[in-house]
């Protein structure tokens, strides 16, 4: 049928006045398998305990196609299984509304009206319908009607593996393919009297991005988180009161736009230097170090009065003799965790004689898995790396840049680490200048959130970004459903197209 003879096309439910042409269809489509329709008391029982699995599509108010199926819960069955055991022989036993997969048993598209992409409309209402229902996934055993073909040469394996290289065409396997479905295992004897496919057929899965598992508790992870990133004007304070002062002001202000996260740069406390500006930067340093625990103690304070996960950006600490650069996670909650800069700069170690840390974590938050890492950290791709393997969602980056080419080390590497982890990457630096304190005389910042850069994201893979070198606020939403479209469904998909047969990266115990 060509498409200027189409008036209308329509997706209905299945009604049994449908039954008469549904029969006719099913013995023209299946003329290679016996008894290749269903009986009407089978459809009639389909259509009274899963209406909404039953659908078909009419051309002009003829019956085009159809897709059948049923939810199942799918531990309770092998992954050999046959098309008998997962129908419940064919009684639809097996059905039951708490099942976790919708698992297809029909879909055809008649002859004459195949080449319209009818077949992805159905395919696409049964995801729609897994979503809705938010089922794990959808399953079903794909036949391979051209297998009989070269069954003498080729094992099923070697005939999907050809398939999948556009070797060997397989119309029913390759459109199953270009609609996202994937082979999970081959079944053998899967449907009983399937020459063509010689009883071969191949199980298709599709997985729901969106399943959330059902859980007992009230509290539920957030699909669109709102950050609120704080460029920190470096002024001289008289105390550790009045910058406590100015960070709770921030910390009120992100709160009030019911931001989840609130991230300060790297070492923002370092005006508090100025008292010891006599004193040789190694040690005026570690006299900075001494008010880190009193600042985690009121940060911690402060993320629960104002609902708020505060990331503390970089703090000097004292730790077995050593000093380390440091930050915590502070949780609304209550709770408090510990990051470290692993890769100190030449200048920190050579001026300051500090040293790199050794713990690289992701942290779960009522928002999802985020990972942590300061300034000269984020240049080296290993560690979000790392952490993207371990269900990273948003990487926020605490910053201290002197110089714009330090700040676009910061800022190109910090881009980069969005698109190969398919994250969010939020950085905060500070501005403004201390000319009484030795080391950190000025400051380059321009705070920025990054995302992917594909269809369901900005262009230039910038969501938002501050005013450079001026002192203020940015409020910006990350949608974490989008990471997850992209992982599956991406025009390039970094995470999953990784050659891991030629390298891998790992831990060190």
């Amino acid at each position: 049928m060509i498409s200027k003879e189409i008036e209308n096309v329509e997706l209905k439910f299945l009604d049994l006045k449908d039954y008469q042409e549904l029969k006719t269809a099913m013995k023209e489509v299946y003329k290679s398998l016996p008894d290749s329709y269903w009986d009407e008391k089978q459809i009639r029982t389909l259509i009274k305990m899963f209406p909404e699995g039953q659908v078909v599509i009419k051309v002009n108010g003829q019956l085009a196609g159809c897709s059948l199926s049923i939810i199942v819960e799918y531990d309770e069955f092998e992954d050999n299984h046959t098309f008998l055991e997962i129908t419940g022989q064919e009684t639809f036993s097996t059905h039951t509304d708490d099942g976790d997969t919708l698992y297809g048993i029909d879909i055809f598209i008649k002859p004459e009206f195949r080449g319209l992409r009818l077949g992805r409309r159905l395919y696409d209402y049964r995801k729609e319908l897994c979503e809705k229902l938010n089922l794990k996934g959808i399953a079903f055993g794909g036949r391979i009607p051209n297998y009989h073909q070269y069954a003498e040469k080729l094992s099923p394996k070697q005939y999907i593996d050809k398939v999948k290289r556009k070797e060997i065409h397989d119309p029913v396997l390759n459109f199953q393919i270009n609609n996202d479905f994937h082979p999970a295992k081959i079944l053998k004897g899967y449907l009983a009297g399937d020459k063509d496919s010689n009883e071969f057929a191949v199980l298709m899965e599709w997985d729901n991005i969106y399943y959330q598992k059902p859980t007992k508790k009230a509290a539920t992870k957030k699909k669109v988180v709102r950050l609120g990133l704080i460029q920190w004007q470096m002024r001289p304070y008289k105390n550790l009161d009045e910058l406590i002062h100015q960070a709770e002001f921030f910390i009120d202000s992100v709160s009030g736009y019911r931001s989840d996260f609130a991230l300060f740069p790297e070492f923002f406390n370092a005006p508090l230097m100025a008292e010891n500006n006599h004193l040789p930067e190694s040690e005026a340093i570690r006299e900075l170090a001494k008010h880190t625990d009193a600042i985690v103690q009121k940060f911690s304070e402060f993320s629960v009065s104002y609902n708020i996960n505060i990331i503390t950006g970089s703090m000097p600490e004292m730790k077995r003799n050593r000093l380390f650069n440091v930050g915590y996670l502070c949780k609304r909650d209550g709770s408090v965790e510990r990051y470290e800069k692993l890769h100190v700069t030449p200048d920190e170690a050579k001026i300051w004689g500090m040293q790199g840390g050794n713990t690289l974590k992701t942290f779960d938050t009522d928002c999802g898995k985020i990972g942590i890492l300061i300034c000269y950290d984020v240049e080296f791709p290993e560690l979000s790396r790392l952490m993207a393997d371990e269900g990273m969602d948003i990487l926020f980056v605490p910053f201290l840049t002197d110089t714009q080419n330090g700040f676009s080390r910061v800022r190109s590497c910090a881009q980069a680490r969005a698109i190969e982890n398919e994250c969010y990457v939020a950085v905060a630096g500070s501005v403004g200048n201390l000319p009484k304190v030795h080391n950190m005389d000025i400051q380059f910042a321009q705070s920025m959130v990054f995302t992917p850069c594909d269809f369901s994201f900005p262009t230039n893979g910038i969501k938002a970004e501050t005013t450079p070198n001026a002192e203020m606020i940015l409020i910006a939403d990350v949608d974490i459903d989008l990471l997850r479209e992209l992982n599956q469904f991406g025009a390039v998909r970094n995470l999953r197209d990784r050659r891991t047969d030629i390298f891998e990266l790992r831990r060190k115990k």
